[in-house]
């Protein structure tokens, strides 16, 4: 996309000396930026599932009750989630150094605070405001991404950002198992935070010397906070995800169903407030133009079924291995460990991949990533521990969703201006934890309520929830397979 306004890609990046036109995102310190922001990225999606495995411990030592400890593992992506698109809007009026700086600098500090939580009460305040930092940082990394990288740079950039995403979710699990079983110093389920801080001091020092300086902002360059648009949308997100993450625990009470209805009609409210104040020239949340920014709408679509499958897989999956087959923290954690190595290998190489499979790899990604979660719930519907053909499972989910993900999301941000940048990250940030929540929500419910059902006598086993399970599992891949033919179509 082209065009002539004084911001576009060929302008220079703040801070930089080379004369438009010319790619300087091959610079030595470019390489350092983007290895500071993907750390960064990584280890705060790495805290949405690394909690997972020790929550079996964390409850039994806080005697939490089932309610506190769903929140102490959604608590995190609630706030991230409601406030990912606010933060994006921060880093645009202030700096995305600062930004990334001060999210991190909340973010590490609450990590601390997590692991010195003597209650689960302290726990819950302290994961949200986890979130909060992670939701001022993280967005600015696609922003700087989209500023200081062009070209063929930019592709890779993009590509490396997609793995990282990804690859955080099983990673998490991994390492939270490690760290559970190694009871660092005595210190238990309370690692699984306490990893973050010598990491987030790191990249504070490393971030002030390779992040570029915000440059001078013009007076009135900046768009204005949207404070009604925020309170709009933080209620509407704030409706959804509350009571799919409360509501199976609760036994889905008539509240939970009157906050999702009210979750539609408020983002209805916010939808309407946003399209009048850009008729007003104001300045909405969400730029318009980014909505119709070619293949964005498809994207959201194919990254919210990716996303919820990914989670909703490593959620009820975990589940069945430490229940249902008895694995300890640490052999649950290192389950995941094929998938996310296949993940990451597939999303830093399919650029490199024949040009004749191109326009098959999203399609033809969600079709191997259904068919490697239904292939994982026959593999263990015996209730043993799956043997050859389950690795052959995790390998094609891993492949599967890399290829559904990754391409997905550098090819709808190719085309964004970099004035835009920051309203696209958030946009697509905020769809990426919605469909990670969504999944946990829909398929762990779906799970558990079989689970519960296997209570009775003769009634299912875990190895029958979990194969129930994946039948919606790859009905929701398949969603992803099919959502670009309509368009196409047309």
């Amino acid at each position: 996309m082209t065009t002539t306004t004084p911001e576009s890609p060929r302008s220079p990046t703040p801070g930089s000396s080379k004369a438009p036109g010319t790619d300087n995102s091959t610079a030595p310190g470019r390489g350092r930026l983007l290895a500071v922001v993907l750390i960064a990225q990584f280890m705060a999606v790495l805290d949405v599932f690394i909690v997972n495995v020790a929550a079996p411990t964390m409850r039994s030592e806080l005697d939490a009750s089932g309610a506190a400890l769903q929140l102490v593992i959604a608590g995190y992506t609630i706030t991230y989630a409601v406030l990912l698109i606010t933060g994006a809007r921060l880093g645009d009026l202030f700096g995305h150094r600062r930004a990334v700086l001060g999210g991190l600098a909340v973010f590490t500090a609450a990590s601390l605070a997590c692991g010195l939580a003597r209650s689960s009460g302290e726990l819950i305040a302290f994961r949200m405001l986890q979130g909060a930092g992670a939701a001022l940082m993280i967005p600015q990394v696609l922003s700087l991404i989209q500023r200081h990288f062009t070209g063929d740079s930019r592709t890779r950039a993009l590509g490396a950002y997609a793995a990282v995403l990804a690859v955080g979710a099983a990673a998490g699990q991994v390492l939270g198992g490690v760290l559970v079983s190694a009871d660092l110093f005595g210190t238990g389920w309370r690692s699984v935070f306490l990893v973050n801080v010598p990491v987030g001091l790191a990249l504070l020092v490393l971030g002030r010397r390779e992040l570029p300086r915000d440059g001078a902002r013009r007076a009135g360059s900046a768009r204005p906070l949207d404070l009604p648009g925020l309170v709009l949308l933080g209620g509407a997100v704030s409706l959804l995800t509350v009571p799919l993450v409360l509501g199976q625990e609760e036994g889905w009470p008539l509240w939970s169903w009157l906050c999702l209805a009210a979750s539609v009609v408020v983002f209805a409210l916010f939808c309407g407030y946003e399209a009048a104040l850009a008729r007003r020239g104001g300045a909405p949340l969400i730029a318009p133009r980014v909505l119709r920014v070619p293949g964005i709408g498809l994207a959201v679509l194919r990254i919210l079924a990716g996303m919820a499958v990914n989670a909703g897989y490593l959620f009820a999956l975990t589940l069945h291995v430490q229940s249902g087959l008895g694995y300890s923290a640490l052999r649950a954690g290192l389950t995941f460990a094929p998938t996310a190595v296949v993940f990451g290998a597939v999303g830093l190489t399919w650029r490199r991949w024949p040009a004749r499979l191109q326009p098959a790899l999203i399609p033809g990604g969600f079709v191997l990533a259904a068919a490697g979660a239904l292939g994982t719930g026959l593999a263990l519907r015996g209730g043993d521990g799956g043997g050859f053909w389950l690795y052959v499972s995790f390998v094609a989910i891993g492949a599967g969703l890399a290829l559904g993900f990754s391409p997905t999301l550098t090819k709808a941000l190719a085309t964004v201006r970099p004035q835009d940048a920051a309203d696209a990250s958030g946009l697509l940030a905020t769809v990426t934890q919605l469909g990670q929540l969504v999944g946990v929500a829909a398929f762990g419910a779906l799970f558990l309520n079989r689970l519960e059902a296997s209570e009775a006598p003769g009634a299912y086993t875990s190895a029958d929830a979990l194969l129930m399970c994946a039948y919606a599992l790859a009905g929701a891949a398949l969603l992803g397979a099919v959502s670009g033919l309509v368009r196409r179509r047309r």
